[in-house]
């Protein structure tokens, strides 16, 4: 029996758990809902990670404090619910004050970006977007206890159940790990972390003690955030000194014949750019593969730009084209203005 269909059935009754009554509570009551020793599933993960080596009692004692929110499912239901145009999505993250407080972002973290573009290769104009897109440079970081957000999604989602169990089991490592209380992290309904917004398995896989502190420290550290988002992107593929993408010309309508807006490796001839109408307004190798994205501005005019390799590698940070645009869009915003502040400066100095 689904949820929607026991909470319907059971109502106040409850759901009777190995012959024990186990009530249903509304959000914000729902404490010890994933109580191990009623909750089967619980119950598993918590096996499986003391086989790992994590403790069972205080596994147990974490899970226990865990809550159902249904606002999380809410929210996960809705996530795509509409889909917005290329205008509106890039309204979203390309304001002054973004821009301006993504370079005094950079102007306190000097060192950090620096070191980050020295060991991976990655600059710091696209490491500022990205955090600046995720949480606006630490700003907003979530409100969603990580905790219950993962085990509601873990335990309750009808079809990634399987997805957030394995973010669950890897959050929980984390905070055993690093002697932090995993009741008191936020973040998103998702269960994105810290500066950078990481999953659980992300900050696993990629997180860096950036500043050799000895803690990996994503929800409070920018420097270990500014270090890890570059280890993101060279561990994904990032080539330094390659383009995003390119500017180009294309028809007044979307091409029939041509796969546009993919999030896959760049496998579009140039040949075939040219048989759909669209040409590169800068001069590209006859051999190079692109992948064509066509953007709809607020007049309902279609723009084009030809990703590149590195394009795509931001789309594993978040698989949209739309993301990785308003991402490589900032970054471009964020160094003029970061030039024009730094002219403004020399000139002041020049005037004293």
């Amino acid at each position: 029996m689904n949820r929607a269909k026991r909470m319907a059935v059971v109502g106040v009754l409850g759901v009777m758990v190995g012959g024990l009554a186990f009530p249903l509570m509304a959000e914000d009551d729902g404490a010890q809902y994933f109580d191990p020793e009623h909750h089967a599933g619980a119950r598993a993960l918590v096996k499986s990670l003391e086989d790992e080596g994590l403790p069972s009692d205080w596994l147990n004692r974490q899970l226990r404090q865990a809550r159902l929110r249904q606002s999380v499912l809410d929210a996960m239901a809705g996530a795509a619910e509409r889909h917005l145009e290329w205008h509106e999505y890039r309204d979203i993250f390309m304001t002054q004050q973004r821009i301006e407080e993504g370079v005094e972002f950079q102007q306190a973290h000097q060192d950090a970006f620096a070191k980050a573009e020295d060991v991976y290769g990655v600059p710091r104009d696209i490491i500022t977007a990205i955090i600046g897109v995720e949480t606006y440079y630490g700003r907003y970081r979530g409100s969603h206890p990580v905790l219950d957000s993962l085990a509601t999604l873990a335990f309750e989602h009808p079809t990634r159940g399987n997805f957030f169990s394995r973010e669950l089991g890897a959050f929980l490592q984390i905070a055993y790990e690093q002697q932090v209380d995993p009741v008191a992290l936020k973040g998103s309904y998702a269960g994105a972390m810290g500066y950078p917004q990481f999953i659980p398995t992300s900050y696993q896989a990629y997180a860096v003690d950036f500043d050799d502190d000895g803690q990996r420290d994503l929800w409070n550290n920018p420097v270990d955030a500014i270090g890890s988002v570059a280890n993101y992107f060279a561990e994904h593929g990032w080539q330094e000194g390659r383009a995003v993408y390119y500017p180009a010309e294309g028809p007044e309508t979307m091409p029939s014949d041509l796969s546009v807006n993919q999030i896959t490796p760049p496998d579009t001839s140039l040949e075939a750019l040219q048989r759909a109408g669209i040409t590169p307004d800068v001069a590209l190798d006859e051999s190079a593969s692109v992948t064509p994205l066509v953007l709809t501005l607020s007049d309902g005019q279609l723009t084009y730009r030809l990703a590149d390799h590195n394009f795509y590698v931001i789309t594993r940070y978040n698989h949209s084209h739309l993301y990785a645009m308003a991402v490589a869009e900032l970054a471009e915003a964020i160094s003029a203005e970061a030039q024009a502040v730094g002219v403004k400066s020399l000139q002041g100095e020049d005037d004293a």
